[in-house]
C-alpha cells in the first residue's frame, strides 16, 4: 500500500529532492509551498522528473493555514501516513545584534512550525497505530555555530521536542526521527535573514563574521552535501523497518556528532566553532 506523505517546503532545496525521491519510490506525495511562484516551480521539476505531486498551499505559521491543509489531505486521501517536517528559515546575527522580534520569527518557522504540523497529524497516526515523522533539524540543532543563535536555539529546541516525542509515540506504533544535515549546496544560505554580512568597522564584530563567512564559503567549495543525498537518508528513515531516531546525512556530520556526545565537556566542540571565526 502506497504511503500518503507530507513533505513541507519544498519549493527548492532539499524539500524539493525529498518530494520527488518519495514520489518515485511509489508514495503518494503532497508538496507544500507556500505561494504561487512556489507552486509553479515544484509542478515543473516534478514533471521534468516523471511525477506526480500533490501540490498545495502551507504557511506553517498560521494555525488556520495548518488546519485547512491537513483536513484538505484528510478529505481527499483519507489519511495522512508520513509528515516531513523540512520548512526552515535561516537568521544570522550574536545575541547582541539581533532583536526579541527576530528571535521570534526564527522560533515561529523553525520551531512552532514543526510543532503545529506535527500537532495537527498526530491523532490520525495515533489512531491507525502507524506513522513516520521526519523533522530535518541541522547539525545545529547539535552544534551551536556562531552567529546562528536564533537559529541554533530553535533548532536544539526542535530535537528536543522530538527526543521525548519519539518514547510516547512508539507506543503508538508512530517512529519519530529526526535528520541533522551539515552544509548543503541550496539556496538556503543565500535566503538567509539578520546580518548576513559584515557590517562595517564601527561594529564589534564584523571582522569575526567576515572571517566566519570565509570559513563557510571555503566548507562549501570544499564538499557540501546535495540535497539528493539528504533525501535518500529521508527516504530510507520514511521506509525502513526499524527507523532509528537520529540521522546524520554525511560522514563528516556523522563525526561532528560523535565528537559533540563524546566530549562531556564541549569544550573540544567551543575550541572548533572558535576557529571559525578567527
Amino acid at each position: 500500500m502506497n504511503q500518503v506523505a507530507i513533505v513541507t517546503g519544498t519549493s527548492s532545496g532539499i524539500g524539493l529532492a525529498t518530494a520527488l525521491a518519495l514520489a518515485k519510490a511509489g508514495q503518494v506525495v503532497i508538496a507544500t509551498v507556500r505561494d504561487e511562484r512556489g507552486e509553479a516551480s515544484v509542478l515543473e521539476q516534478a514533471a521534468l522528473a516523471g511525477v506526480r505531486l500533490d501540490v498545495r498551499r502551507l504557511d506553517v505559521t498560521q494555525d488556520a493555514s495548518v488546519a485547512a491543509m491537513v483536513s484538505g489531505v484528510l478529505a481527499d486521501h483519507g489519511r495522512i501516513d508520513v509528515l516531513v517536517n523540512n520548512a526552515g528559515l535561516g537568521h544570522r546575527g550574536t545575541l547582541e545584534q539581533l532583536t526579541l522580534a527576530e528571535m521570534a520569527s526564527s522560533m515561529d518557522v523553525n520551531f512552532w512550525g514543526v510543532a503545529r504540523m506535527t500537532q495537527a497529524v498526530l491523532p490520525g497516526m495515533r489512531a491507525a497505530r502507524r506513522g513516520r515523522i521526519v523533522t530535518v533539524t541541522s547539525m545545529n540543532g547539535l552544534i551551536a555555530m556562531p552567529f546562528s543563535d536564533a537559529y541554533n536555539a530553535a533548532k536544539f529546541a526542535v530535537e528536543g521536542l522530538m527526543e521525548g516525542l519519539a518514547p510516547v509515540m512508539a507506543a503508538f506504533g508512530v517512529h519519530v526521527s529526526v535528520v541533522e544535515p551539515g552544509p548543503v549546496h541550496t539556496s538556503f544560505f543565500s535566503n538567509m535573514t539578520g546580518k548576513v554580512g559584515a557590517s562595517g568597522q564601527e561594529d564589534p564584530y564584523a571582522a569575526m563574521m567576515g572571517r566566519y563567512n570565509d570559513a563557510l564559503a571555503a566548507a562549501m567549495k570544499g564538499g557540501g552535501e546535495k540535497p539528493e543525498g539528504v533525501a535518500a537518508v529521508i527516504l530510507e528513515a520514511v521506509t525502513s523497518d526499524a527507523p532509528r531516531f537520529r540521522y546524520q546525512s554525511s560522514p563528516v556530520a556523522s563525526a561532528m556528532a560523535a565528537r559533540k556526545i563524546n566530549d562531556v565537556t564541549g569544550q573540544s566542540i567551543v575550541q572548533a566553532t572558535r576557529a571559525l571565526i578567527g
